[in-house]
C-alpha cells in the first residue's frame, strides 16, 4: 500500500508543481485578510494585545487550510468524471490507496499554503516565543484539522455532479472562523452569537493554538480541539470510505 499511495502521491504532487499557483491562489485570499485586518481594521478592533497579527494568525491559518481543502474535492471530481478514478480501482492496488494518495496530498500541499502565510506574517511582525514542543503541538492540531477538512472534501469530491457542487461545501468552513474567537473575543459579541462562537470547534483550536504560540494557559482548549479534529476526521473517513465502497458496487 505504502508504495502505491506514494506512487499516486507523486503524481498528483507533480501535477501541483507544475501548476504552482493552486498553493499560491489558496494563501492569498488569507494573506489578503491578514493585510486588510491588521493594516486597516486592526487599529480600531480591541483584542487585548499590543501585536494584532500575533492575536490573527491561527484564524487565518485555519481559514487557508479550509480554503485549501476545496482542491482535493476538485482533484477527486476530476479524477472520477474523467474515468481515471475507474482505470484505478481496476488495476492490482488497494483500492483505499487511490483516496489516501489524495488526502496526503492535501496535507502537503497545505502545509506548504501555512508555511507562505507564516512567512508574510513574520514579514508584517508576527513574534513567537513558543519552544519546540509549543510548536510541534501547533504542527499536530493543524494537521488533524486539515486531515478532518480534508476527509470532508473526500465526500463531495465523490458524489458532486458539478466542479461548482463539489467546491460549494468549503464555502462555509472558510467563513467559520468569523464567528469564533479567531478575529476579536467572543465577549464583544451579542448573546445568541456568543454563545454559538464559544461552542464551536474553531474557537478552541485557535484559542488552543495561540495560547501555545504565546505562552498562555492553554487548559482544556488544546484536548477539546484534538476531540473535535479527530472526532470530524473519524466520521467523514467512515461516511466517505462508504460512499467510496458504494461507487465501486
Amino acid at each position: 500500500m505504502k508504495s502505491i499511495t506514494g506512487t499516486l502521491l507523486g503524481r498528483l504532487m507533480r501535477n501541483i508543481m507544475r501548476s504552482p499557483d493552486t498553493i499560491i491562489t489558496v494563501a492569498i485570499t488569507p494573506i489578503m485578510m491578514m493585510l486588510l485586518f491588521v493594516y486597516v481594521f486592526g487599529g480600531a478592533i480591541e483584542a487585548g494585545t499590543d501585536n494584532y497579527v500575533n492575536y490573527l494568525l491561527p484564524g487565518i491559518l485555519l481559514m487557508a487550510i479550509a480554503s485549501g481543502v476545496a482542491y482535493t474535492s476538485v482533484r477527486l471530481f476530476t479524477d472520477v468524471k474523467s474515468g481515471l478514478m475507474a482505470r484505478f480501482i481496476t488495476m492490482p492496488i488497494k483500492r483505499s490507496s487511490v483516496l489516501w494518495a489524495h488526502v496526503l496530498t492535501s496535507l502537503v500541499s497545505n502545509a506548504l499554503t501555512i508555511l507562505i502565510v507564516i512567512l508574510v506574517a513574520l514579514l508584517m511582525g508576527f513574534r513567537s516565543n513558543a519552544g519546540l514542543l509549543d510548536w510541534l503541538s501547533v504542527a499536530g492540531i493543524l494537521g488533524l484539522f486539515t486531515l478532518a477538512l480534508t476527509w470532508l472534501a473526500v465526500i463531495p469530491g465523490l458524489t458532486a455532479s458539478s466542479m461548482e457542487g463539489a467546491t460549494a461545501y468549503s464555502y462555509p468552513l472558510v467563513f467559520l472562523p468569523f464567528i469564533s474567537s479567531a478575529f476579536v473575543p467572543t465577549e464583544t459579541m451579542p448573546k445568541v452569537v456568543r454563545i454559538f462562537a464559544e461552542n464551536q470547534p474553531v474557537t478552541y483550536i485557535v484559542n488552543a493554538i495561540r495560547a501555545l504560540l504565546y505562552e498562555g494557559p492553554v487548559g482544556n482548549d488544546i484536548w477539546i480541539a484534538f476531540t473535535w479534529c479527530i472526532g470530524i476526521m473519524v466520521v467523514a473517513y467512515f461516511f466517505a470510505s462508504k460512499k467510496f465502497k458504494r461507487q465501486l458496487g
